[in-house]
């Protein structure tokens, strides 16, 4: 609900729902900032919540409120009336579910990505959020990236000219972990791959780039177009890692390793989102974008012995800008038309965001800065007086309630 207004809280009171990988990390995170208090912890196993109220009252916070040992312990935990914004990290499967008990019980949700797992799910949610006057948020923590945030400053200060397209994804070699027997609760992850061919998880990728061409803030998405290859990296890893009596024996994997979306907007901007979680592959988001004076490559690493070949294009040389203030070794290269005078100091294109917690030790839960980031500037919104929510360093736009070319 892009413009509508957070109502002040001068303490924000957190439900966690899920204290898995992701959701045991976040507890503390939330505990650490600033006005913010996690009043109850849920899962259906309840020696996590247990675990997860211990380690929060070591801390030296409040101990929460404990749920769990059944499917609809989140249930009951959403009938307490000191919550006031619910954090879902189960699997998949249960996210819409969870995500919509929270909006009808009055509460705002954030939700890990993905929020829902099928189209006429993610309209429900658009439909009871705006029924129930109550925000939605993907918790997507990439968003809130060093480099992503830097990204997003240079587009919107016209670094990279008109935007003509973008391409980011997901491209991480999880086997190992998919096969463990420990990691992911009873195999969940793994088990979406015999389930259907589709696009699990490219958000990390792809959110960074929709903020940057301010999509549903000025442009949208309006066509998608999906491409897979064969389903060949699971069982070729299991055949020559995974012991014969294992239970993943039993398993026909049918997603495609690669799996790639090409989405129009209206605005005749391109994007391109990868997921690959099932080959010997380097980590990459990709996160590259485009436009008509420049270019940005999170991820392009040249090798160190020489410059990028930079050729006169027209009546200027571009020079190399590497957007300054990243992660050492992590060093994006942002090629733009114009020329730098000698001895001219590059100016940092540093998001005010993470300017602002750039100082903070709050060090505690999550995937890193990116998360960091996302849980403050929820709760700056959160607690802030009435006013209009808008995107990261962007300004709002548009009626929450007309949704044109809907996709049904």
């Amino acid at each position: 609900m892009i413009g509508v207004p957070f109502a002040a809280h001068r303490t924000v009171r957190v439900g966690v729902i899920g204290l898995g990988n992701r959701g045991s990390g976040m507890i503390t995170g939330w505990a650490a900032v600033p006005g913010c208090t996690v009043t109850a912890v849920c899962d259906i196993r309840a020696d996590r919540a247990r675990r997860a109220a211990d380690r929060l009252q070591s801390k030296g916070h409040p101990r929460p409120a404990e749920y769990g040992g059944s499917a609809d312990s989140y249930a009951r935990m959403l009938g307490r009336a000191d919550i006031d914004l619910v954090y879902i990290a189960t699997p998949w499967e249960f996210h819409y579910e969870q995500g919509r008990a929270a909006l009808l019980s009055g509460r705002h949700a954030v939700v890990e990505l993905p929020i829902a797992t099928e189209l006429r799910e993610l309209w429900d949610l658009v439909d009871t959020s705006e029924k129930t006057r109550r925000h939605l948020l993907l918790s997507e923590n990439c968003n809130y990236g060093r480099n992503e945030l830097a990204m997003l400053k240079a587009a919107h200060d016209g670094l990279f000219g008109d935007l003509t397209n973008g391409h980011g994804g997901y491209l991480h070699d999880l086997r190992e972990l998919l096969f463990s027997d420990t990691y992911y609760t009873d195999s969940w992850r793994r088990l979406w791959h015999t389930r259907s061919t589709a696009s699990f998880y490219p958000m990390h990728g792809l959110a960074p780039i929709a903020a940057a061409m301010d999509v549903n803030r000025g442009d949208r998405m309006t066509t998608l177009s999906a491409t897979s290859t064969a389903p060949r990296g699971l069982a070729d890893y299991r055949a020559r890692f995974v012991p014969r009596d294992h239970p993943s024996w039993k398993e026909e994997y049918v997603n495609g390793d690669l799996v790639t979306c090409m989405i129009e907007t209206a605005k005749g901007r391109t994007i391109r989102a990868e997921h690959d979680v099932s080959s010997p592959r380097p980590y990459s988001r990709i996160n590259t974008l485009a436009g008509s004076r420049g270019i940005v490559e999170d991820y392009a690493k040249p090798r160190p012995d020489r410059r990028p070949d930079l050729r006169r294009t027209g009546p200027q040389r571009p020079h190399l800008a590497r957007l300054r203030g990243l992660p050492q070794g992590v060093r994006p290269l942002a090629v733009a038309e114009g020329r730098r005078r000698r001895g001219q100091q590059r100016r940092p294109r540093r998001h005010g965001l993470r300017t602002a917690v750039a100082d903070r030790p709050v060090h505690a839960g999550g995937a890193g800065a990116g998360h960091r980031r996302l849980r403050l500037r929820g709760l700056v919104l959160a607690r802030a007086p009435e006013r209009p929510v808008a995107g990261p360093g962007r300004a709002p736009g548009g009626d929450p309630r007309l949704h044109p070319g809907r996709l049904a």
